[in-house]
């Protein structure tokens, strides 16, 4: 097999190993492994970890700190959140206000006197104090005094302590600083990594690369020529480019590609070694592009100064070792590679359930994560030829292991982290003659706040070694135990994997792993199939399709693209669909709630089975991203599950009431009739489906009337619920005018309800025509737009708040009933916020939602067009246009338009909702938030509502005060999941109750009391045989 083969097919097992079950990952590393003396190498960690422990009897005051507030302690989560928070407040008046909020409810006085450590018992002491003149001025006694002469001293001892414990971490902050401190160690070798974390926009990037090649100039300047004693560079690729996601891999790879080469060429020049730092799992496949095709390149020809960091945690692990060995073959030369477990589990965890994978892509428990760790050494120890071992680690039972594995090894080093493991390191060097080298962060607070918090989590958590070590209650002999015996011990909370994230009472519907390119090269193959395909739509009653005069369907994203043809509904369609749904009413309520639900189970197995034609269509008439259009599906899919298990919880047997003796009392809910669904183009798989599936399953039989832009979709979303075994005399199908049909349908007295989304225009004008006609009042369930809108205060995370608000605004084109609309800034964070928001738009895509990389893609048709452009023409008169993302000229035959910025002087100013990627700021003044929340309520829109604030006082006001339906803190506020977040607003934005909650379906169905008299017989026999 040729070089290039090879590679291919160890790319491909690493694919494979993506997100591999893990006990089938667990055997396959016991497997690898092979034997070890198991007993000896506890009997080193045991020594090694009494030996520290012998030298250091008393922690140092950091140490003991960190132990006394714990992440297992309510205080230190809230010395956590202070210390990311706090430093990057620009104004005192909210630090004050942060530091109220978060010193005043806690429990301080518990932990004085608590620590065998006199300063930090001081610092307890002074900390409960501080809660309590912060208490006082929270309930205004002495009003005035206090704030002035008592909280500037507090803000000043807190800042100065964070201070100090970003330093613990962080070794300087800049490079010239750090080479001079880490002059003052010559045990140890260094390796500084200048922290860019994440690039958001160009500039970013731009400084982040600009602080890379300065560090290696600087560093140039005292090199020798040992490499490996020389310090190295660290380097975090998604520091060098601003779209660093696998969906953007086309443009990423190749950028970062030639940033990383430039650096790395510097290095070779200089004799610093450089190490690509590992990042999430998602990102690793385009690493391990970016990463071959620099090692490949002819100037770092024989130079083994270029490695690579590989997380353990992964399951994909050992895969990467392997191939990163048959890489080093193939140039016949040394990759330095560094060994890590992993600092993004709890991330991974989360993005993996989100996401709706089959299993995790990192091991969900800890002994699996130290087991591939050995397993890897190991493995990378017996290539010498190939591998510059680079172990970083602070378990001492990791650390012995190696020192076994490694006896024979020419040479190898290990590493920890700057402010972690020197007593045990410190020990080890007194022992032996080793290599250890410092992993030493370098930067200014702003961009040390991500390590730093990440540093805290990995020393507060109760299964961190480094914590426990500290802790002499937990013996030597359970801290050298072996990860494979820990293994067979019984997990007592086991971590279910993502299909089992709802547990028994539905399956979690099922995602696609965009990251993993064989799965993305799949999925663009099958679009791609399907890009000429054409379809057809036309009333179906009672399952016969009828006929009529075909309109064509052009795709948003280029007019001349023909999508299909609809049939409209006549008047004799409608009449025959209201004859026919009425007809079946009576048979479908008394069918029996599991068949009812059977049918929706099945449905929702098919819309995964049958997700990529639904996708290609929602993408080619409804202007859907791929990403929006799985999604959706994914959606549809949870609103069948979650339907069917409240249906089951709710209709299938009858609610037992209390009451007297010799009486039984039971409640029934029941179908009201026939409903009429209408439903939008925006989410035209989702909303669709969820309505028909809410009234089905409630015992109704529905006339689905979908929106005339997304008719296609909404037939094969149709049939597919037909295909499911719902009875075709149940579900009729009314494609059509709108006005038409519900001129025809409101009407009419056979209709018990409506379901509808869509415009507050329209909802207004169904209630009216509902109203007017005799008979039964009928049922609304109305889900209309909103004035959404985002409050941030100054102690919001900026790169946060300004990748939520780009993601709430401009996802789906800006048109999502949820989407972010209003953005209001404090003045004292607008500039550099409006600046950050600029800075990330210009690095949005906008273009055709076929291609995977498009974040933006085409308005739904040219009315909706002309009324975005019509608001602009407003802003440019009467506000403030502050940017607009340039069109390319390839977009000209479609109905596009720029995610666009701009400044309003009042939500007042907008008097209805733009259907649009157009954002608006509102500049407040810190300490008017009530007056915002005021103009938010004054609108009469509540749908959607944002919150970015590390200050609980704040959001606590917000929510109490908001009539707003869906709130969400420090994330962005769109993509409410099912039966997590219940979708629905108040006011002008909708009726209620929440579409994906647990009331949804009673609003579909009547009510029926059934009390029997047992005593009519003659007597009560329950009671007199008591």
């Amino acid at each position: 097999m040729s070089n290039a083969n090879r590679l291919a097919e160890l790319r491909r097992r690493i694919n494979q190993a993506f997100t591999q079950a893990e006990p089938r990952a667990i055997s396959g590393l016991i497997a690898r492994l092979g034997d070890y003396d198991s007993q000896a190498i506890g009997a080193s960690t045991q020594a090694l970890i009494e030996a520290v422990r012998a030298k250091h009897k008393q922690p140092g005051i950091f140490e003991a700190f960190l132990h006394e507030y714990s992440l297992s302690s309510d205080e230190g989560i809230v010395l956590m959140s202070i210390a990311e928070a706090l430093l990057r407040i620009p104004d005192s008046d909210t630090q004050n206000l942060f530091l109220r909020d978060k010193l005043a409810d806690a429990d301080w006085y518990s932990h004085w006197l608590h620590s065998e450590s006199v300063a930090v018992n001081l610092a307890s002491g002074g900390l409960w104090i501080s809660g309590k003149m912060e208490e006082l001025v929270r309930q205004r006694v002495f009003d005035g005094l206090l704030s002035r002469l008592g909280e500037p001293l507090i803000r000043a001892a807190i800042k100065q302590a964070m201070q100090q414990m970003a330093e613990h971490f962080v070794i300087a902050e800049n490079i010239n600083a750090a080479i001079k401190q880490s002059d003052r160690n010559p045990a140890y070798h260094y390796s500084f990594d200048m922290l860019g974390e994440a690039a958001l926009t160009q500039d970013d990037a731009e400084r982040y690369c600009a602080a890379y090649r300065h560090a290696i100039e600087t560093l140039a300047e005292s090199a020798t020529a040992d490499l490996f004693t020389n310090p190295g560079i660290s380097i975090k690729l998604s520091a060098l480019y601003p779209r660093y996601e696998p969906l953007q891999q086309r443009y990423a790879v190749p950028a970062i590609s030639d940033k990383l080469l430039a650096l790395v060429k510097l290095a070779r020049a200089a004799n610093i070694s450089v190490t690509v730092d590992a990042e999430e799992a998602e990102r690793l496949d385009m690493s391990l592009d970016i990463f071959a095709a620099v090692f490949d390149d002819p100037a770092l020809a024989a130079w083994p100064g270029f490695g690579l960091a590989v997380q353990a945690y992964q399951k994909r692990a050992l895969a990467v070792i392997d191939w990163l060995a048959a890489l080093a073959e193939s140039q016949k030369r040394i990759i330095p590679i560094r060994l890590v477990k992993g600092a993004y589990w709890d991330s991974e965890i989360k993005r993996a359930q989100e996401n709706g994978w089959d299993d995790y892509p990192v091991f969900t428990r800890k002994p699996a994560t130290d087991l591939s760790y050995l397993t890897c050494a190991r493995l990378i120890l017996s290539k010498p030829q190939a591998f510059y071992p680079q172990f970083a680690t602070h378990n001492a039972h990791s650390v012995a292991a190696i020192c076994e594995f490694g006896k024979e090894h020419p040479g190898f080093e290990f590493q920890r982290l700057h402010g972690m493991g020197s007593a045990l390191y410190d020990e080890l060097l007194n022992q032996r003659p080793i290599n250890c080298r410092v992993y030493a962060p370098v930067g200014s607070y702003r961009d040390l706040l991500p390590y730093l918090v990440r540093r805290l989590l990995e020393n507060g958590a109760n299964t961190s070694f480094i914590n426990q070590i500290e802790n002499p209650a937990i013996s030597s002999a359970m801290l050298s135990g072996d990860p494979l015996n820990q293994l067979n011990e019984v997990e007592t909370n086991p971590l279910t994997v993502p299909t089992d994230l709802f547990g028994a009472q539905r399956k979690n519907s099922q995602g696609l792993n965009l990251s993993d390119p064989e799965k993305l090269q799949q999925l663009q193959n099958e679009l791609a199939a399907m890009s000429d395909q054409t379809w057809q739509a036309a009333p179906l009653i009672a399952g016969q399709q009828m006929h009529g005069e075909p309109h064509p369907v052009y795709s948003p994203h280029d007019q001349l693209s023909l999508v299909g043809e609809v049939v409209f509904s006549s008047a004799n369609d409608i009449e025959q669909a209201l004859q026919q749904a009425t007809r079946a009413f009576d048979d479908w309520r008394l069918c029996p709630v599991a068949t009812r639900t059977g049918y929706l189970l099945k449905a929702a197995d098919l819309l995964e089975q049958q997700r990529l034609k639904l996708v290609a269509l929602c993408i080619r008439e409804g202007g859907r991203t791929v990403r929006d259009a799985l999604a959706e599906v994914r959606e549809a899919v949870d609103l069948c599950r979650y339907y069917a298990a409240c249906a089951v919880e709710q209709f299938a047997q009858p609610l037992r009431l209390p009451g007297p003796t010799g009486e039984d009392n039971q409640l029934f809910s029941v179908g009201r009739g026939v409903f009429v669904c209408i439903s939008p183009w925006n989410f035209p798989i989702a909303i669709f489906i969820g309505q028909i599936a809410a009234a089905l399953v409630a015992g109704n039989t529905v006339i689905a009337k979908p929106a005339l832009q997304t008719s296609l979709t909404a037939t094969a979303c149709l049939r597919l619920l037909h295909s499911a075994g719902v009875p075709e005399q149940v579900l009729q199908f009314l494609p059509g005018e709108s006005a038409e049909i519900g001129r025809h349908l409101l009407s009419d007295e056979r209709v018990a309800g409506v379901a509808f989304t869509g415009s507050v225009a329209t909802a207004l004008n169904i209630n009216r025509q509902l109203a007017s006609r005799n008979g039964a009042i009928a049922t609304l369930i109305a889900e209309t737009g909103g004035q959404n809108a985002m409050i941030a205060d100054s102690s919001a995370h900026q790169e946060q708040l300004v990748t939520d608000a780009l993601q709430s605004a401009f996802n789906s084109a800006g048109q999502r009933c949820s989407a972010l609309r209003v953005l209001f800034l404090p003045d004292d964070i607008a500039d550099s916020v409006i600046a950050r928001l600029i800075g990330a738009m210009r690095v949005l895509r906008v273009g055709s939602p076929l291609d995977i990389a498009t974040d933006v893609g085409p308005i739904i048709d040219q009315r909706a067009l002309a009324a975005l452009q019509q608001h602009i023409e407003k802003l440019e008169h009467d506000a403030k246009l502050l940017y607009q993302l340039p069109l390319t000229d390839d977009l000209t035959n479609g109905c596009f338009f720029p995610p666009t910025l701009a400044e309003i002087p009042a939500l007042s100013f907008l008097d209805h909702e733009v259907f649009g990627p157009i954002l608006h700021i509102v500049r407040y003044p810190a300490n008017e938030l009530a007056k915002v929340v005021e103009a938010i309520n004054a609108s009469g829109y509540g749908l959607t509502l944002g919150i970015h604030s590390r200050i609980n006082a704040n959001m606590r006001y917000i929510q109490e005060h908001a009539r707003v339906g869906n709130i969400y803190i420090n994330r962005n506020m769109i993509g409410a999941v099912v039966g997590v977040q219940p979708f629905g607003g108040m006011g002008l934005s909708g009726t209620g109750p929440k579409a994906g909650g647990p009331h949804y379906l009673q609003r579909f169905a009547n009510e029926q009391t059934l009390t029997t008299n047992l005593t009519a017989i003659g007597g009560n026999p329950w009671l007199l045989r008591k």
